[in-house]
């Protein structure tokens, strides 16, 4: 079983996220559909609910899906309620289950994965995202979750400084590092457009830069490299100046939003995740990380490669009125979610 279950900071926040959650009790004697079991965000949505089963007795039927059954056994370990999938995003699906809420966490969601694999990237989040609101429909499922991206806002105009959900931005369409917003955008599309034909509800989560404990090892965006450097004693390396502003989101503020919105979303809308109060350029993000475990931030001239990886986006901002209207607020400042993060992965 994965070590974070034996650190006190994660399993409280496993509990902060379900108090953070409105009227979560209405998922108790469901049946929900996690794809991207073993990623950032979707692991987290399991554990979430695995807790919350073992908090209320809420009887949840969790099915994590994932590529990698015997990896979510030894993440999760064999809980009640809990039972594994075998998922792909890119083959045909194989299990026979009727979950009354299908939560799609599952995509290349990491730069290198973009510049490496962008017709991949493309497939993946549009037919894959298809082959499941299929799947739901033809098994009656009763609420379908989209988790998209903040980056389906492309760049900016200089005056606009938050990005609300009726915001089209721009992406360029000749540019292969648009695979990524610009499958996001198809695959919303999709989705309403399975509401409005056969009547699926569907719901649109926009998540901004999430961090946490469950960063993987082939995750290269800017903040879990900070992170993952930091804990192993090294340098913070920044290949660029840094300047870009993001909102950025801990995964208990963010898992908490996604699970509001499963609840008490309305059908065909986005929101956007993220913390209004968690806003700061990437060398400011890099800088919180290196006071929190003590060491440097250096800078270091990119290679081609970093050069290919990095997004034209110079400000992204997520305003997150739209969200708070269904009642949820954020509990997590920047700074205490990276102490958690480091804490978590500290084992404390």
């Amino acid at each position: 079983m994965d070590k974070l279950y034996l650190s006190k900071t994660y399993v409280d926040d496993l509990k902060n996220t379900i108090n953070q959650v409105i009227n979560i009790e209405k998922l108790k004697n469901t049946s929900i559909l996690i794809t991207g079991a073993t990623g950032t965000i979707g692991s987290f949505i399991v554990d979430t609910l695995l807790q919350y089963n073992a908090e209320a007795d809420a009887k949840i039927v969790v099915y994590a899906a994932g590529r990698n059954i015997m990896r979510m056994r030894e993440k999760f370990g064999e809980k009640k309620g809990l039972f594994f999938l075998p998922y792909d995003l890119d083959k045909q699906i194989v299990f026979d289950v009727c979950p009354e809420y299908i939560i799609h966490a599952a995509g290349n969601a990491f730069p290198r994965a973009f510049s490496r694999n962008p017709v991949g990237t493309i497939i993946g989040n549009v037919l894959g995202t298809y082959a499941l609101l299929e799947y739901g429909r033809s098994h009656r499922t009763k609420k379908f979750l989209y988790v998209s991206s903040g980056e389906v806002y492309g760049q900016s105009v200089l005056d606009k400084y938050s990005f609300t959900e009726d915001y089209s931005g721009y992406v360029d369409p000749v540019s292969a590092r648009s695979c990524y917003p610009n499958s996001k955008r198809a695959a919303e599309t999709l989705c309403v457009s399975y509401t409005k034909q056969y009547g699926l509800i569907t719901l649109i989560a926009r998540p901004c830069h999430t961090y946490g404990p469950g960063i993987s090892e082939n995750d290269n965006r800017a903040n879990a490299q900070f992170i993952r450097n930091g804990l192993d004693g090294k340098d913070i390396v920044l290949k660029s100046r840094g300047t870009q502003i993001r909102s950025y989101n801990y995964i208990v503020d963010c898992v908490s939003a996604m699970l509001t919105i499963l609840i008490n979303g309305k059908s065909c809308e986005a929101y956007n995740v993220a913390n209004s109060k968690a806003i700061c350029t990437i060398a400011e993000f890099a800088g919180i990380v290196a006071d929190v475990v003590k060491c440097e931030v250096i800078f270091e001239e990119p290679s081609e490669l970093d050069i290919e990886d990095q997004t034209p986006i110079k400000r992204q901002i997520l305003n997150t009125k739209k969200l708070e209207e269904l009642g949820w607020k954020e509990i997590f400042s920047l700074e205490e979610g990276i102490k958690h993060t480091i804490k978590i992965l500290w084992g404390e």
